[in-house]
Parts: structure tokens; sequence; C-alpha cells
């Protein structure tokens, strides 16, 4: 397996918002005639969180992921009010728009899955599939105090070693199986290693600032997005012991829907990896439900791209990023 994973494809690119930030994306190779599996990570999480899956399903089918504005290798916003669904679906549009893609398979987590029924809403691109790891249309209040009392809150540590231990010490209760090990890859995921030699969670601390008003984490009628996935293949993942997607919200939501599937990873907080063999074993099963081939599906798609190849962007406006920047979190 570790093997397998390093020999992973993919290509580093990028796009430009509407704005004129230039954002990151993940580009891993697979087939140009299915849709493309579009990943979208949480509210403080980026592209690497989708690593495993990623590297598991690329060569059959072509998987990109996205760091948000604000998060991993993509600008910073000038405007922290920005820092907003309508906007981060704005930005995926003109991704979509660049990559031609007219129907996509949509993998959202938390802040993700909330982009996943907006973009079912918008119709554009048409969703051949979606996944929503444990989020919702209605979203625990307990969960979302907890993420405001930790969001955009600055950290730094000496060596990885150190945020992986803290990592634990703050989320046991959400992994309580993982070791050492586990807590590394994660804390390498999250953070990042400053020019200082400082190691600090890969966002910008303001994305804090807009979600921390009440109403901003999630759209106006998200009950009547989710509707919009009503017609296709939906996997519903939960983590058991979930803050934010309390499991009677959850029973509701598979009511709702014709093709979907709800699946509950055990002893898992807010969110599961996917990586989790409940989950993976879900995620081949919606798979193997979407239709192919798809006409018109994910055009483009690199076939075999040099390992971590990286695609320089075009020379539109200069990005808003700032060299720093500072929590972390789930």
């Amino acid at each position: 397996m570790a093997a397998s994973r390093n020999l992973a494809r993919y290509t580093d690119a990028y796009w430009w918002s509407n704005d004129g930030l230039r954002l990151h994306y993940r580009d891993y190779a697979g087939p140009a005639d299915r849709p493309a599996i579009l990943c979208i990570p949480g509210l403080t999480r980026n592209a690497r969180d989708f690593e495993g899956v990623a590297e598991r399903l690329a060569g059959d089918w072509r998987v990109i992921a996205v760091d948000l504005r604000g998060r991993g290798e993509s600008a910073y916003a000038r405007d922290p009010m920005t820092y907003v669904p309508l906007t981060y679906l704005q930005d995926i549009g003109r991704l979509v728009d660049e990559l031609a893609l007219d129907s996509v398979i949509a993998f959202g987590t938390s802040l993700g899955g909330i982009l996943t029924m907006l973009l079912a809403a918008a119709g554009r691109p048409k969703l051949a599939g979606a996944l929503l790891n444990d989020v919702g249309p209605e979203l625990d209040p307990r969960g979302l105090a907890r993420i405001r009392g930790y969001v955009g809150k600055s950290s730094q540590y000496p060596t990885w070693m150190h945020a992986a231990r803290t990592i634990a010490e703050h989320n046991a209760d959400v992994y309580p199986e993982y070791g050492i090990e586990q807590w590394l890859v994660m804390a390498k995921r999250l953070y990042k290693l400053t020019s200082g030699g400082r190691i600090v969670p890969d966002y910008d601390m303001k994305i804090a600032e807009p979600f921390r008003l009440p109403g901003n984490e999630a759209g106006p009628d998200m009950w009547g997005a989710f509707r919009q996935l009503k017609q296709v293949p939906t996997l519903l993942v939960r983590g058991e012991a979930s803050d934010i997607l309390a499991a009677g919200v959850a029973e509701r939501m598979l009511a709702e829907l014709p093709q979907g599937e709800l699946v509950t990873v055990p002893a898992t907080g807010h969110a599961p990896t996917l990586d989790e063999p409940e989950a993976v074993a879900a995620i081949d099963r919606l798979l193997a439900r979407i239709p192919l081939p798809v006409a018109g599906g994910a055009r483009g798609g690199p076939v075999e791209p040099a390992a971590s190849e990286t695609v320089p962007p075009p020379t539109p406006p200069a990005s808003g990023r700032g060299e720093e920047r500072p929590d972390l979190l789930l």
C-alpha cells in the first residue's frame, strides 16, 4: 500500500478566481470518458485531505482535489468577507468552466459537502454522483460552537512530532484508535513548514471572520439545495460520534434520497477521513452506480502526468497570498 501511494501521479495546477486570486488544485490522471471526481475539503482543510481517496482511485477515475481560497497552495483573499460559500461556489464554477467539466462526481467533506449541495442547486456542472461526508442541510449547534472556538487561533510548533502530539491531545475523541503514525499523517495534512522552520496551520486565519457570524456557514435554504440530489446516486457518510451531523438528520436525509445510501463510520467523530474500511467499501458501491459512459463528461484529463508535476499557471493578476499563514482543525 505505502509503495503504491508513493507512486501516485498527480499534476499541481492552478486557475484564477473572478477577483484575481491564483487558486490551486491537484489533478490525478484518469480516463476522459467518465465524469471526474471533484473533491472539496472542509473549513480549515486542503487538497491533501483527499490523498488516500485520490491515490486509490486515480487511474480508474480522474480525481481533482481543490484548495479553496485561503488554504493550502491557493492565494489568500484580500477581503476576508469573501471566505463564504457563495464565493467558493463562484471559484469552483471558474475551474469547472476552465476544465470543461460538464459532469462531475462531487466528494465534499463538511464545508465541501455544503458546497456540493449548492452545486446541485446551481445545476452546473451536472452532478453524476455525490458524497456528503459528515454534513447535511442542518448543522448541529454543538459542533458549530466547537469549531467557532478554535478556528482562526494561531499556533506554531518546532517539529512535526510536537504538532502531531498536540492534535492527538485535542482530538483523541474524534479518532480514538489512532496511533502516533496516523497523527503524524494528519499533522502533515493540516500544517505546513514555513521558511522560518516553524510548523503552522495551512490556512489563512482570517477565514474565521465571516464564519463567526451566524448564518455564514451555509446557504439560506439548504434543505432545498439538498433535495436537488434526489435523482443523483448519493452516499452519506457519518461519523458515529459526529457533533455536526446528528443521527436523526442523517436518517431524514436518507429518506429524501431514492438513490441514497447512509454509512456510519464507527468510533469516529467529525469527520471521517474516507480511508476507513466502511467508507472505502461504500465509495466503491457509489462509483459502481454511476452510469457510464457519460456523454460530454470530464474532458482533457491528463493521462500520464509526471509524479507531482507542476503545471505553471497563466499570468493574470498577482495573487493576494501572504507569505506566512498561520490553526487547525477538523
